[in-house]
């Protein structure tokens, strides 16, 4: 067996190759493809791609000590810069519920020396008057305070799934694995999520829209949830022309990434079900803009006429003008 490392030194990949094909039992997921993917967890999230020969097998791991932490201190700048008054609104509605609450505390003291003093029966009225708009203003400015630091939290969790998403691994080649984050920018994500014949049927339904879809950046990433494998055929035969081979090709670059470090993507898909309350078992898709925001989601297939229509080129004159126009957040 032979060791060699892949990548940076902060990548976490290794190659192992083999003298002979690695045991069965080290496979979780068992197919007839060129590559496959199985997760072996332990107190770190490692995975594996193996691929075999006749002479031999190379097995390629990828380990991976991430956490989706509570609030990360990028998420919370991103937070700051997309709302930034939202800090200075809260600070002044915290001084305004001092103030009312002040207010509160003095009238309250006022009335009770009133009602127990016959003498001042007359001030009771405006007493209660003032003690009134205090109350309200307490009210007032606490149920805004509330709904900003429930906006807040909300926008700041979003923002954190987001970058723990942009931290996953996927594989584009059998000897190249990336983050998310570095097709930012390059390529916009389609993540279909469900068992195999739904992986399956979502790549049939993509064949007529092949091309269309290339020219707007979209590439899918394949989540299988049922641990079988989904049969996705890019056979190229010597009887088939060259515009069925040119077409193979196409489908093969549009459906080529795959997600390492299964655990880690089922994880960040529980939590997006669990926040859209969706139910675990359901097959979903989730598509993603050019900036790696999560652009729109739904159950079932991917409505790939729809991110035709509504998607501009990435190549052209429209280049880069028509980026942030990828849908609402």
């Amino acid at each position: 067996m032979a060791l060699a490392p892949f990548g940076s030194a902060n990548s976490n990949t290794l190659f192992l190759t083999f003298p002979i094909p690695p045991p069965s039992y080290l496979i979780h997921n068992k197919n007839h493809h060129r590559s496959t993917n199985f997760v072996f967890s332990s107190t770190s999230h490692v995975s594996y791609a193996h691929k075999r020969s006749s002479s031999g097998a190379t097995i390629i791991c990828s380990a991976s000590n991430n956490k989706p932490s509570q609030i990360s201190s990028t998420a919370k700048i991103r937070s700051e810069v997309l709302s930034p008054f939202r800090s200075l609104r809260m600070f002044f509605y915290i001084a305004f519920i001092a103030s009312a609450s002040l207010g509160t505390l003095i009238a309250t003291s006022q009335l009770i020396g009133a009602l127990t003093n016959p003498s001042r029966a007359s001030q009771v009225p405006e007493i209660l008057k003032g003690l009134g708009i205090d109350i309200g203003a307490v009210s007032l400015f606490a149920f805004l305070y509330l709904r900003d630091n429930k906006a807040k939290n909300a926008q700041e969790a979003r923002l954190s799934r987001e970058e723990f998403l942009s931290n996953l691994k996927l594989r584009v080649t059998e000897n190249k694995i990336i983050p998310v984050n570095s097709l930012r920018g390059i390529a916009r994500l389609v993540i279909c999520a469900g068992p195999a014949s739904f992986i399956t049927e979502s790549f049939k339904r993509s064949e007529p829209f092949t091309e269309s879809l290339l020219d707007r950046g979209v590439l899918v990433v394949p989540l299988v949830t049922d641990g079988n494998s989904p049969v996705l055929e890019f056979e190229e035969t010597e009887t088939e022309t060259d515009e069925a081979k040119q077409l193979a090709t196409r489908r093969k670059r549009l459906w080529q990434l795959a997600p390492v470090i299964i655990s880690e993507w089922s994880e960040w898909l529980d939590e997006q079900k669990k926040l859209a309350g969706v139910s675990s078992e359901s097959p979903v898709y989730l598509s993603l803009r050019l900036d790696g925001r999560v652009r729109g989601s739904g159950i079932g297939y991917p409505p790939w006429n729809a991110f035709v229509a509504q998607l501009p080129p990435v190549k052209g004159m429209w280049t880069g003008l028509l980026d942030g126009f990828d849908g609402r957040v």
